[in-house]
């Protein structure tokens, strides 16, 4: 994806279209269940110990990028949850 992105980003380069990503680390979605074939407890131990981050949370940084103004780029936004080093690293409670 992001070779994609910054690929995409260099063929437009010369017009006024913006182009960037986001990349969220844990993030709690229905994914999870269907991850685990519908075993919740599975999918919530992936979870245990911190707090993830949300749909909302990634829509938020959607809309950060959205309204920066037209002469600014994001180019990347990484979102990890705070007790989150690494997408396998989490500092469990």
């Amino acid at each position: 994806m992001a070779a994609f992105t910054h690929a995409l980003r260099e063929d437009l380069v010369a017009t006024n279209v913006r182009v960037g990503a986001i990349s969220p680390g844990a993030v709690r979605t229905e994914f999870s269940l269907v991850r685990f074939r519908g075993d919740a407890a599975a999918a919530d131990a992936v979870y245990a110990g911190f707090e993830e981050l949300t749909a909302r949370d990634c829509a938020d940084a959607v809309a950060w990028i959205l309204t920066r103004p037209p002469h600014v780029q994001v180019g990347d936004v990484v979102l990890w949850a705070t007790r989150q080093a690494t997408p396998q690293v989490y500092g469990r409670r």
